[in-house]
């Protein structure tokens, strides 16, 4: 169905507000109408990818701040009216149907709008000087750590922050060879030649719904990135071995070491909704696991003894290797949460390492680009255990940048560490 852009400036407006109350898309978009979601999701990605330098456009033509839903309203639609090549609306498309989302302020959205299209080039210019925030779209304290972390590197990463991700897919091997399912698709997708070993991707030319891939509903494919599908390989399950996935959701790390071996999986995750994610994924690809709810690091509310061969540990993390998946995800962030997020994860790995039988294998992992959550975590960790009882396995790439000359891109920014116990 094709709605009225209207429509979706009213309802991206509610998700770019809901995000500015600290509440993310993920969390918002259920409260879209089912058949709008597509529509009001990529205009509010597009109004949140630009909104640094959107508001300090907005705050040179309304310096008096608006009511909440209407300064929302006008970033959505500042956002679209940018200096593009290839705008995606015309300037009296949008206007129109911007005072029409806007209701009684029409005037008021009328006036704002068309001051922006005549002066647009200038504003946006000036605005850029504003600091970081509006130069690139990312809170200053954000920008300050990829500096401190990544040094001349860190203009890339923010240059590539807010960059369109490309559509991964893993195949099945269970269900049908990725050379065999690369046929079946109209938009010859290509599959993944580069970086570290992902056998199971193929690259989409452009996005797909999931309904219009073939067997989807059948398991033969699924979507996840090509770095996620690193961990996986680099974890190697055997079959018959006994592996604790310790952050499960949404479970697309759990069906990938099952369709590798057959192997005996427990998959934990403390949010039950999320856990549900986890169980509907696995059923869709004819898979089992034991899933269940539970703090990993309350190793006595959920573990039975027995040892594990392999444990993966994808830790809750900050996402910023995943800001240009889920551009709100920034702006929902603040510093003190990396340091709150960087005890949570040396919370898992003491609490879990002594589960792992001697000779087996820990895989961390996070979706960070930021070093306290990755190298410095792991050093700390490997600091502190005796001498001579951990050893890091040089096969795992530590910090994955996505950037085009790292012979990773189009992967996002991942953070892999695999320990193995000697002892």
């Amino acid at each position: 169905m094709q709605f009225p852009l209207a429509y979706g400036l009213k309802a991206a407006a509610a998700l770019v507000r809901a995000v500015a109350a600290g509440r993310s898309l993920t969390d918002a978009l259920p409260k879209t109408p089912p058949a709008l979601r597509p529509m009001a999701q990529a205009l509010a990605y597009t109004a949140l990818r630009r909104w640094g330098t959107v508001r300090a456009v907005r705050a040179r033509l309304v310096p008096r701040a608006p009511e909440p839903a209407l300064a929302a309203l006008l970033d959505v639609a500042l956002a679209l009216a940018w200096p593009d090549p290839a705008p995606p609306y015309a300037d009296h498309t949008l206007v129109d149907q911007a005072v029409t989302a806007a209701g009684k302020a029409g005037g008021f959205v009328n006036a704002v709008l068309r001051r922006f299209i005549r002066e647009r080039a200038s504003l946006v210019a000036a605005a850029l000087a504003d600091g970081p925030e509006a130069r690139w779209n990312l809170p200053p304290w954000w920008v300050a750590r990829l500096h401190a972390d990544w040094g001349p590197q860190a203009e890339a990463l923010l240059a590539t922050s807010h960059q369109h991700a490309p559509m991964a897919l893993r195949v099945n091997p269970r269900r049908c060879a990725p050379a065999a399912y690369q046929t079946l698709l109209p938009c010859q997708p290509a599959p993944v030649l580069h970086g570290l070993a992902a056998p199971q991707a193929l690259l989409l030319d452009a996005p797909r719904p999931v309904d219009a891939l073939p067997h989807f509903a059948q398991g033969w494919v699924s979507v996840q990135d090509v770095a996620a599908q690193w961990a996986a390989p680099l974890l190697a399950p055997q079959d018959g071995e006994r592996i604790l996935d310790a952050c499960a959701a949404p479970g697309g790390k759990t069906a990938h070491l099952l369709e590798l071996a057959d192997a005996e999986v427990l998959a934990l995750d403390a949010d039950a909704r999320r856990l549900a994610l986890v169980d509907s994924g696995l059923a869709r690809l004819g898979l089992r696991a034991t899933t269940r709810t539970a703090d990993a690091r309350d190793v006595a509310s959920w573990w039975d003894g027995r040892s594990f061969d392999a444990i993966l540990l994808d830790a809750p993390c900050s996402g910023s290797g995943v800001v240009r998946r889920h551009p709100d995800m920034a702006w929902l962030r603040r510093a003190a949460d990396v340091d709150a997020l960087a005890r949570t994860q040396a919370e898992l790995l003491a609490a879990l390492w002594p589960l792992l039988r001697p000779g087996g294998r820990l895989l961390y992992a996070t979706c960070s680009v930021f070093k306290a959550e990755g190298e410095a975590q792991v050093a700390a960790f490997v600091a502190a255990q005796p001498q001579g009882t951990v050893r890091q396995d040089a096969r795992a790439p530590g910090h994955a940048l996505p950037l085009a000359d790292n012979g990773r891109s189009p992967a996002d920014g991942f953070y892999y560490a695999l320990l193995h116990k000697t002892t």
